[in-house]
């Protein structure tokens, strides 16, 4: 039996109880979610359909967070929230695949399609759902037995150990080790380097407002798309950091040098992993001196000290989550179009993203578009 609602505030408390007793990742967290649709799904029109599958006896079995995108003429059938999720999945039992074979599912998800497309409400052209992992806590991800394609990035997971200076050893060369150590000697004769662990809301909206300019200097040196100038991006970051039932979950953190924020980073803390969503750094004289790198060190001892087993450096394929990395993460796509409509637009959508794959999984393709895109942030500059 599948229940389906275009309101995430309308099904809080059940999302909320199911959440401490099921499978998912940090990013279906419904605090998570609830600020993402209220500061920037709706002023993009997007329209959350959120279902809720249960056994005869109301035992509910998964909820699928989706929702619905408006791109052009075409409306796309995606997980709620999917740009600001590094991992999409459905929330599940923890007895889930005990009791659900994989015939079963795809005869569910079929209902549910059904569901959805008999309400002109939920209208859509297109199937879109990516980033998806493979497994969800201890059980397969049940939507890898649909259709599924590998996401043009991977995701990068350290296992922590117990031990920072043990783990850094293990990481590290003993010339890096002794080049940074030489490089925190030079940020401390520009003052107190201290970590800072950043609480209270005014301290919060300080740090953060400072880390919206640090990235939006970076993305205009990179010649990318300013993520902080879309409409609620800066207000949901701000909610989330800031939300009591969140406390425990967001961790905001700077690398001080002085008086000045020299790096600053957000994560996530969910069931034994530290998860890595934002950093930056300063552009100043400051960041000739690796104060990027020092916080990064400082945030995986931050994580040791926590006894976290786990430091996921989440979606993206740069050089230094593979240093620091044992584990890679493969993750998938599934894009199917639905109507004559969608039927062109997943066609230009399928190719993009295999060309998008190939370049990022050839380090040599990955290093000359990075350094053109970088040469043509300051040519733009000039």
């Amino acid at each position: 039996m599948a229940r389906a609602y275009d309101n995430v505030e309308e099904i809080s408390t059940e999302w909320r109880e199911f959440e401490d007793r099921a499978d998912l990742t940090v990013f279906q967290s419904f605090g998570w979610l609830a600020n993402w649709q209220r500061h920037i799904g709706s002023a993009r029109g997007t329209v959350p359909a959120i279902v809720i599958g249960s056994e005869a006896d109301g035992e509910i079995l998964f909820i699928l967070q989706l929702a619905i995108y408006t791109t052009g003429p075409v409306r796309r059938l995606r997980w709620l929230g999917s740009q600001l999720c590094d991992y999409n999945a459905p929330l599940l039992a923890r007895n889930f695949s005990a009791r659900t074979s994989a015939e079963r599912f795809w005869l569910a998800w079929r209902d549910v399609i059904g569901l959805l497309r008999s309400d002109p409400f939920f209208y859509f052209d297109v199937i879109d759902l990516a980033k998806m992992p493979e497994w969800i806590g201890e059980q397969r991800n049940p939507f890898m037995d649909l259709r599924v394609r590998v996401h043009p990035s991977g995701a990068y997971l350290a296992s922590l150990g117990q031990e920072w200076d043990t783990f850094y050893a293990s990481k590290r060369s003993a010339a890096t080790r002794k080049r940074e150590r030489r490089q925190l000697r030079q940020l401390a004769d520009h003052g107190e380097v201290r970590f800072v662990n950043v609480e209270g809301a005014e301290e919060i909206a300080l740090t953060l407002g400072t880390l919206f300019e640090q990235k939006s200097d970076a993305f205009d040196r990179m010649d990318v798309d300013n993520a902080f100038l879309q409409p609620g991006q800066r207000e949901f970051f701000l909610a989330v950091a800031n939300d009591p039932a969140m406390r425990d979950l967001v961790h905001v953190s700077r690398l001080d040098v002085g008086t000045q924020m020299a790096a600053i980073s957000v994560g996530l803390k969910h069931r034994g992993c530290y998860y890595l969503i934002l950093s930056s750094y300063t552009s100043a004289a400051l960041s000739r001196f690796g104060p990027g790198r020092a916080q990064l060190n400082e945030l995986l001892r931050h994580a040791i000290q926590q006894r976290l087993q786990w430091f996921d450096f989440t979606v993206g394929d740069e050089p230094y989550k593979r240093d620091w990395s044992d584990t890679e993460l493969t993750l998938h796509d599934h894009l199917a179009a639905v109507t004559l409509r969608g039927c062109l637009f997943v066609t230009m959508l399928a190719v993009f993203r295999r060309i998008k794959r190939h370049i990022k999984q050839s380090p040599g393709l990955w290093r000359a578009f990075s350094r053109a895109r970088a040469l043509a942030g300051v040519l733009n500059a000039r």
